[in-house]
């Protein structure tokens, strides 16, 4: 594995993690909070059956840098899908195929119609969220100043999985989050609407639906209604697994991407 850094268009430093290998490419894109780490042991599980595998860190995520001013411009998912296209340019992949956790897979929906895909799966995802506009977000950074943050990533990591080795990679990720990131991203995030762009893809595209991750499963009623009328759209409930069921739920999250892909034509 090695890390590459390249420059956004509008000049924020970025970052990807590289596994080199001749097979097709795979990109596996974390969620809001997260970071590339989310994602190590599938790329190298991946990367070891002969995968050429990139791990991006989202702008104000991880290893990248985030803009001088977090603003809704700046932090937009219009904004973020360009940085990842810029990536795959960086890494000469043409097209790829796209494994995205919630903001991960929000940002592939916004990237379709560039048309650098092969086939995208999503988990903690949803199309569409259209929750009123009420500043609610902002009690992100109140209750991460209050509290601390060492107190607020291990009370989200418990919320987030029972299993205790992804809390502790979660509380982990958490420790290091960039609230004023994180705090602008939940504002951007509680009003979008990207199932058009999903139901237009003429590309192969998978759902992953976790059983514990009751808040975004409780969301998905619209986006499967439009969804299941398309012809190259398929929903797998996962065994076991909560929004980070890479972490919690794996042997079921890689088996389901295996057989996704095996069943793709070419």
């Amino acid at each position: 594995m090695r890390v590459r850094r390249y420059f956004s268009s509008d000049g924020v430093h970025l970052a990807y993690e590289e596994w080199t290998g001749s097979g097709p490419t795979l990109v596996f894109c974390h969620g809001l909070a997260a970071t590339g780490e989310q994602f190590a042991d599938d790329a190298a599980f991946f990367a070891a059956r002969g995968h050429h595998v990139l791990v991006p860190h989202l702008r104000g995520h991880g290893l990248s840098e985030g803009p001088a001013v977090p603003t809704a411009e700046s932090l937009s998912i219009p904004r973020l899908a360009a940085d990842l296209v810029d990536m795959l340019d960086h890494a000469g992949a043409s097209r790829v195929h796209w494994v995205g956790n919630s903001l991960g897979g929000i940002v592939a929906l916004q990237m379709l119609a560039s048309r650098r895909f092969h086939s995208l799966a999503t988990f903690g995802t949803t199309y569409a969220i259209r929750l009123p506009r009420l500043g609610g977000h902002r009690l992100i950074g109140a209750a991460h100043r209050m509290v601390g943050a060492g107190r607020m990533a291990a009370l989200t990591a418990r919320l987030t999985s029972r299993h205790a080795d992804a809390r502790r990679l979660i509380e982990k990720m958490l420790r290091d989050v960039r609230i004023e990131t994180a705090e602008r991203l939940a504002g951007i995030l509680t009003q979008y609407d990207l199932t058009a762009a999903g139901s237009a893809a003429d590309i192969p595209i998978l759902l992953l639906r976790a059983p514990d991750d009751r808040a975004v499963n409780a969301g998905l009623g619209e986006t499967l209604r439009i969804m299941r009328a398309r012809p190259r759209f398929r929903l797998v409930d996962l065994p076991m697994g909560g929004h980070v069921a890479n972490l919690d739920g794996r042997d079921g999250f890689r088996a389901a991407l295996i057989e996704f892909w095996a069943s793709l034509p070419g």
